[in-house]
């Protein structure tokens, strides 16, 4: 059956009526439709790579109330489950795939910070932390500053939060950032009061002090009793003391980094305290608000002013006296928001002044002290690289004079620095940190000189010269996550020593005695010393909660401090490498267990180390200062080796009203001088087996809160005459072998109280006789502390007497204990505005 034909034309004509707007359209773009469609591919696919090109965010993280930068904040991806932390100068930088990404940022102390981000670009964040009065109820002591203490390759890197040490006890109410850190295993106080610190065997040049990145060489005041450091100057203190990264270099054991405070640059404020030997003050403010800001800060003892008038002027010593002082002074401004600058320095001074009313009494006067300066550049190449240049000066001298009758000395020798250092830090990916840079320091020693005169006589002695020297090092390192779960932080330094003229050389005889000279001339090299110093550390996660950690360091030490075992004063002299005195090597193993306990509120770890030394230096045996005239510098010195090993065990409350840690350390610290000990090894004096600490604060109320400290270790390692003979009218004493002779162990308590009034006040209107509650401009406290609370009587050195007499027979020599400390209470009144 055949269809009628206009039936069929009908059908067709309507297809086509149907059809006409696509014919239309084909028509008129048909010879441009591949062309679209391959534009609209091309399109689609950029879109799918842009949102797989990574992007950067970048920026600062501050405190609002203040503008000071956070060092140590935590930002974290929710998305990606990863995070960062900010940098010493609150520098952040992240790589991520475009996308939409959750921050959330957070600081012990300050109100959580959290923004969702649609990342399609580089992008600069700059983050203000509002403090929060909740959060700060759960401020730590000590700190890390990653997110967990397992998660990264740090071993044996811990921060103190120096502001919450105000609530701690402290040696006649002076706040000593110094013995906090003695607290902590691997950490040995060298006794009674000492604020000086040996960490992991290692000896107190080993340890490498900075002050806003100026090296420090003495960080004591008062003969070692307190710390020149004001806690109220200063920002955040860390110590390394194993896993030390590539940047860091010169010295053999640990690293003591201390940042000053910037200044509040949002207005202007001060704070202070009077206590019962010294009184301190601290002025900041803005230099253009927002832009700049400065901060002053001093402190000074006044015993000498108090006790003058209670003196009898005709005593014996009615004109001797003792203070120290100190001033630290910072400045930095925003020049752009790219570039920053900073401007910090530290003086100090210790003077100690011993003088006889009497004809013919003996009169002394020690000076010391330590000032240095540094100047700093942050610049940003990019979200990915930041820089910081900084240029350096620390000088230290000491110095001894005295005299009696006619007869009068002097004593002194010193340090100076002045050095140059380039760093710069690249954030290449999330899992991915490099660090590289360069470092120069011009080094001008002075050893021990000597100035003798009698009446109108000047001894002309020989002493040794100032001695110059170049030390220079290039660094690398770089932190890379292998995996999820491993980590590693490889890096590499390279480091150059040269000691350079001018400089008298002695040529000695067989005899050790001068037999002719050799000058060399100024810029001359004399001797040059070069070394790699691999560093290595790696962290296994081995869950969420625990991981392993392991990490070698191999140090080099183009300086070594020597001290007069003879003299009770802080003769020690800085000697650089040179002809003899090659540079200290130190080469450290550890591997440690890490573990976060109750969702984080408890830390728990537990380390190993094995520590070589070589070429160790002393003063020969009954060496003086005096016997360095006309020789060289080197010329008093034996060379030997050391080892130390030991176990340290730590467990903190990092959250909640009581905070604090426990820690426990084993060691065993030896030294081996073929000229010393007739060639055996001996205990070092920094040698203590057991050492154990417990440190805890307990938030009542916000008004109240209450600190303790207990300390425990071995006794020190000393050596002391085990018998005693007369021999044709003449005592003579016959020792033990070096350091072999225990004092008791040092065990001692402390507590403190601590009262902060009202944050708030109530005012009433007197006209309409309402209420309101406002915030108090003036802020103080008071402080009750009670050093050695049971009376321990520890022992600060040992000398002999004798009892009875030669003519009836029962002479004897007879042992006698010195003790520094009983029972001391203070009471320090501090205030804030």
């Amino acid at each position: 059956m055949r269809y009628p034909k206009k039936r069929t034309v009908f059908f067709k004509d309507e297809r086509r009526e149907q059809c006409m707007p696509h014919l239309y359209f084909r028509a008129a773009f048909g010879p441009y439709m591949r062309t679209f469609l391959l534009i609209w591919a091309l399109i689609a696919a950029f879109n799918g790579l842009r949102a797989q090109t990574p992007s950067t965010v970048s920026g600062y993280v501050n405190d609002s109330t203040s503008g000071e930068a956070l060092i140590g904040a935590s930002i974290f991806i929710k998305e990606i489950g990863k995070g960062i932390s900010t940098n010493t100068y609150g520098y952040w930088s992240v790589t991520l795939p475009n996308g939409r990404y959750t921050f959330t940022v957070r600081y012990i102390g300050y109100a959580t910070f959290e923004r969702t981000i649609d990342l399609r670009a580089n992008l600069k964040l700059d983050i203000d932390l509002r403090p929060s009065v909740t959060e700060m109820k759960q401020v730590e002591v000590v700190k890390e500053k990653r997110k967990s203490n397992t998660e990264s390759t740090d071993m044996g890197r811990i921060d103190v939060d120096v502001q919450k040490l105000q609530t701690l006890p402290a040696l006649l109410g002076e706040v000593d950032i110094l013995k906090t850190i003695q607290y902590l295993p691997g950490v040995k106080s060298n006794g009674e009061g000492n604020s000086g610190f040996y960490v992991r065997g290692g000896g107190p040049d080993q340890n490498l002090i900075l002050l806003d990145e100026a090296t420090v060489y003495n960080a004591s005041h008062l003969f070692g009793f307190f710390s020149v450091f004001n806690a109220d100057a200063v920002k955040n203190l860390e110590l390394i003391k194993g896993g030390m990264p590539a940047n860091y270099g010169g010295r053999a054991s640990s690293v003591l980094d201390i940042t000053m405070k910037e200044g509040n640059d949002r207005g202007f404020h001060g704070r202070g305290g009077i206590g019962l030997i010294a009184s301190r003050l601290t002025l900041e403010g803005p230099i253009v608000k927002e832009r700049g800001s400065f901060i002053v800060s001093g402190r000074r003892t006044y015993v000498d002013v108090l006790a003058k008038p209670l003196i009898n002027p005709e005593s014996t010593f009615a004109g001797s006296g003792y203070y120290f002082y100190d001033l630290n002074a910072k400045a930095n401004y925003r020049l752009g928001p790219k570039d920053r600058v900073y401007l910090s320095g530290y003086f100090g001074r210790d003077v100690f002044d011993l003088k006889g009313s009497l004809a013919g009494s003996p009169s002394f006067r020690i000076p010391w002290g330590n000032a240095t300066v540094s100047t700093r550049w942050n610049h940003v190449f990019g979200p990915k690289l930041f820089m910081n240049a900084t240029a350096v000066f620390s000088d230290y001298r000491f110095s001894f004079s005295g005299g009696q009758d006619q007869f009068a000395f002097k004593l002194s020798s010193g340090i100076k620095d002045i050095g140059l250092k380039v760093d710069l830090t690249q954030y290449p990916a999330l899992r991915h940190q490099l660090k590289y840079g360069m470092q120069y320091t011009r080094h001008i020693y002075t050893p021990s000189t000597v100035e003798v005169e009698s009446g109108d006589t000047d001894f002309d002695i020989d002493t040794p010269s100032k001695l110059h020297a170049h030390e220079a090092a290039v660094y690398a390192l770089d932190e890379y996550d292998i995996t999820e779960d491993l980590r590693v932080n490889v890096g590499l330094r390279f480091s150059w020593f040269a000691h350079i003229g001018p400089f008298h050389e002695y040529l000695l005889g067989t005899d050790g005695r001068p037999d002719g000279a050799v000058d060399h001339g100024a810029g001359k090299i004399v001797k040059t010393y070069s070394g790699l110093e691999p560093r290595l550390s790696a962290r296994y996660r081995i869950d969420e909660n625990s991981s392993l950690k392991a990490s070698f360091n191999r140090n080099m030490q183009y300086v070594h401090l020597a001290s007069y075992s003879s003299v009770g004063l802080p003769t020690d002299v800085w000697i650089p490498s040179g002809q003899n005195v090659k540079p200290q090597i130190a080469m450290q193993y550890a591997t440690g267990y890490f573990r976060d306990l109750a969702d984080h509120t408890y830390e728990a770890s537990v380390e190993v180390y094995y520590k070589d030394l070589f070429n160790q230096i002393e003063f020969a045996e009954g060496a003086t200062p005096d016997e360095g005239a006309n020789t060289n510098y080197d010329a008093m010195l034996v060379f030997g080796k050391g080892w130390s090993y030991g176990a340290e065990f730590f467990l903190k409350r990092r959250l909640g009203k009581i905070t604090g840690w426990a820690g426990y350390t084993w060691s065993r610290t030896m030294r081996l001088f073929p000229d010393v000990n007739h060639g055996r090894a001996f205990p070092s004096r920094w040698d203590r087996r057991h050492d154990g600490s417990l440190v805890v604060s307990y938030e009542l109320n916000p008004r109240w809160t209450f600190g303790g400290t207990f300390v425990y270790s071995t006794g020190q390692a000393t050596t002391l005459p085990v018998q005693r003979y007369w021999i044709e009218g003449r005592l003579v004493s016959q020792f033990s072998e070096r350091n072999g002779f225990r004092m008791a162990p040092y065990h001692r308590l402390d507590l403190a109280a601590t009262l902060k009034n009202k944050p708030e006040k109530t005012i009433t209107d007197k006209t309409t006789g309402e209420t309101r509650i406002v915030k108090r401009r003036y802020r103080s406290s008071w402080t009750l502390a009670v050093y050695n609370v049971y009376n321990r009587a520890n022992p600060y050195f040992y000398y002999f007497t004798t009892e009875g007499s030669t003519s009836t027979g029962d002479l004897r020599p007879q042992a006698k204990q010195v003790s520094l400390f009983s029972i001391l209470p203070s009471l320090t009144w501090n205030f804030e505005f």
